[in-house]
């Protein structure tokens, strides 16, 4: 056997007429097949799997993830969040605003992903003062919940620091307005 014979990788033969070079092997065009069904790729693309080709029908069938967003198989890029795979493009926020999560930080409610405006806007606390959501340390007052800077006497309009404080129609006021 010459320098310039090549051999085919299924079958160890030498390859005398067409050949098919890849992953860094030959083939005779009949061998070149699929490791899982057996079938030869015709196709111009494949996949590989342990270093050895695969047909697409198999790929789809045995390897590739199902999307949790769209429920379709992945073939190309995976995103793996939330114990789930994802196709990069249904990678978005679960709120109305809809934007890519891909590379950025996010929070999960009920397994879906939210970006971290959407989120506060739906499902944060609601100040009782001001009824935006509420992101930070919060006062518990009056069976609700305060930003820090709301909690305000409903006369003067004072924050409310001390420990103590009068009612009036559910709403704060400071000791000295309740006098």
């Amino acid at each position: 056997m010459s320098d310039s014979e090549s051999i085919c990788h299924k079958c160890n033969e030498v390859i005398q007429q067409r050949i098919i070079t890849a992953l860094g092997k030959t083939w005779h065009p009949e061998h070149f097949a699929c490791k899982d069904c057996q079938k030869p790729i015709t196709e111009a693309t494949f996949n590989i799997q342990n270093g050895e080709p695969v047909c697409s029908d198999c790929f789809v069938s045995n390897y590739s993830g199902t999307c949790f967003g769209c429920k379709k198989p992945i073939l190309e890029r995976t995103i793996k969040a939330m114990e789930q795979s994802w196709h990069e493009e249904c990678f978005v926020c679960a709120g109305p605003c809809q934007k890519p999560l891909v590379g950025t930080s996010f929070y999960e409610r009920d397994g879906r992903p939210y970006c971290r405006i959407d989120f506060e806007q739906l499902f944060a606390a609601r100040c009782a003062g001001c009824s935006q959501p509420i992101t930070e340390n919060a006062i518990v007052a009056l069976n609700a919940k305060w930003h820090r800077d709301c909690f305000k006497c409903k006369k003067c309009l004072k924050p409310i620091t001390a420990s103590t404080f009068a009612v009036e129609d559910n709403k704060p006021l400071c000791t000295a307005c309740s006098d």
